[in-house]
């Protein structure tokens, strides 16, 4: 599927850690800003939502995660790099074993190498860091 040509569905889950969440760092070319959003991806057909998120955060970050509850859902519809998309998104509350806990980890996806970091989530409430979708920062308070 051409996720700039079609309505995409996308799993999210929000691993938070004291006032501190995880996210991956991004970066857009165009608008030349940096961003970040909670770790997930794309649902494949006939897959459920938690099993496709537990797949994400396996592939992207290399951990094992435990579902817990569901947050909500909502569409979001953005621009990245000059290209525009369309997402349905269903977030989750995830908790990761402390012994899978670091302070960064190495994020290769899509042709993307970035890093999913730790961030304190007043930065995002306070708007002095850049969350996508904005949507999730009602769920940081």
């Amino acid at each position: 599927m051409d996720k700039y040509k079609n309505i995409r569905p996308v799993v999210l889950g929000m691993v938070k850690k004291d006032n501190k969440i995880l996210v991956g760092e991004g970066y857009d070319k165009i608008k030349k800003e940096t961003f970040y959003r909670s770790i997930g991806g794309g649902v494949n057909f006939l897959e459920k939502s938690t099993d496709a998120l537990k797949r994400e955060f396996k592939e992207e970050i290399h951990v094992d995660i435990h579902v817990r509850e569901f947050l909500g859902f909502f569409e979001n519809m953005f621009t990245y790099n000059g290209k525009t998309a369309h997402e349905l998104i269903l977030f989750y509350n995830v908790d990761l074993d402390d012994s899978d806990y670091k302070e960064k980890y190495h994020i290769s996806d899509d042709d993307c190498e970035t890093d999913a970091v730790w961030i304190d989530v007043d930065k995002f409430i306070n708007g002095e860091l850049k969350i996508y979708p904005e949507e999730l920062c009602k769920y940081l308070k």
